[in-house]
């Protein structure tokens, strides 16, 4: 008797670990949040609690050398992952499609969604607090499982409904674009802030 697996699901964890990068990309988040009025009053009429660049700026590479900085250090990062998944890019490469910046305040969270048209996506950790948000992912099967009973409580990660995993300052988190993922509430007393991203082919 064997027992095979098949429809891995991978998610690319990686540490930058640079300090002076983390405390730079902290500041232009600051700046951001106090000079994007367009940033700013999309998150009042959308409910987002703290800022975001995503529907506002689209140049923060060209706006702040910190952005473009980190786009450097995460691009061999992409190409790994991507090798890893076994793409088949017909000669092409993955490029930054979007960038942005959340500076998500206490109590703060982002539901359940994917991001659609495009192929990795991830997130880079710039300030993570005590008691902050874990990314939660959801396995991409669920909405097919009907009767399957749950995983048992101490069952093993791989098989799991949905994985949390705890980010620290410094931390690069990348998966595939399809796979549906959330924020939970920021339990922390002060903002999470982070850089999140879109790459397409």
């Amino acid at each position: 008797m064997t027992v095979s697996r098949h429809f891995v699901t991978d998610i690319y964890r990686a540490s930058l670990g640079d300090a002076e990068l983390n405390a730079d990309l902290f500041d232009a988040a600051k700046m951001l949040a106090k000079e994007d009025r367009a940033g700013r009053g999309w998150c009042r009429q959308n409910g987002y609690q703290g800022y975001t660049s995503y529907s506002s700026l689209d140049d923060l590479p060209q706006r702040v050398t910190c952005f473009d900085q980190l786009v450097r250090l995460m691009k061999p990062h992409v190409e790994t992952f991507a090798g890893q998944l076994q793409m088949d890019l017909r000669g092409k490469r993955l490029k930054l499609d979007n960038i942005w910046v959340n500076v998500l305040d206490p109590g703060g969270s982002h539901t359940g969604h994917i991001h659609p048209h495009c192929v990795l996506s991830g997130t880079y950790y710039v300030r993570v607090p005590d008691g902050a948000s874990s990314l939660k992912f959801e396995d991409p099967r669920l909405p097919m499982m009907m009767a399957a009973p749950a995983p048992r409580e101490d069952a093993d990660e791989e098989r799991r409904r949905f994985v949390y995993l705890a980010p620290t300052a410094g931390d690069l988190l990348l998966w595939e674009s399809w796979l549906r993922h959330e924020v939970p509430p920021n339990r922390a007393a002060s903002s999470r802030v982070s850089v999140s991203f879109n790459y397409r082919v």
